[in-house]
């Protein structure tokens, strides 16, 4: 992998696509922050917490396209109310339950597909943020879960949030 470009190959299994995608966001994250934290300090005194999404709108639809590209399938039918965050970040499909005010947790999930369509796992996208001031205070992070069912997703979740 190139630095900062994500290459993903249609033979990977989950952990190895959650791996190359915590590389990209590791090389990344905090200059997209540094460079619209101004911005997004702005944003947030109006729209809250949907600033998070704006920066989520700049991190990470490019680790979505080269799934994509590599032939995977990232994102669901939507239903008519979803609220979409960075392309394929669906609101429904998250979980905000952990952390203080300054420094919470949210994880949206994608079931990934395979080119002939059957489910390979899903990789979970985890936005540390806080509600008090515009902050990320440390790095979004991408689990993977070997699930692809909702119910099951939602327990892998709890499973890493609470053992962690």
């Amino acid at each position: 992998m190139k630095k900062g470009i994500p290459f993903f190959r249609q033979d990977m299994v989950i952990e190895e696509i959650s791996d190359v995608a915590n590389s990209y966001i590791e090389s990344e994250w905090r200059s997209k922050y540094e460079s619209m934290y101004e911005q997004l300090t702005a944003a947030f005194v109006e729209i809250e917490d949907a600033a998070y999404g704006l920066y989520l709108d700049q991190l990470m639809p490019f680790i979505f396209e080269q799934l994509e590209d590599a032939g995977f399938s990232t994102m669901e039918k939507l239903e008519e109310n979803d609220f979409v965050i960075a392309n394929r970040l669906i609101f429904r499909n998250s979980l905000e339950k952990w952390g203080a005010e300054d420094n919470r947790s949210r994880i949206f999930w994608n079931v990934i597909h395979d080119k002939q369509g059957n489910p390979i796992g899903t990789i979970l996208t985890e936005i540390p943020h806080s509600h008090l001031k515009f902050d990320i205070p440390s790095a979004p992070v991408i689990y993977s879960l070997r699930e692809s069912l909702k119910e099951r997703i939602v327990q892998g979740i709890r499973r890493i949030k609470e053992s962690g």
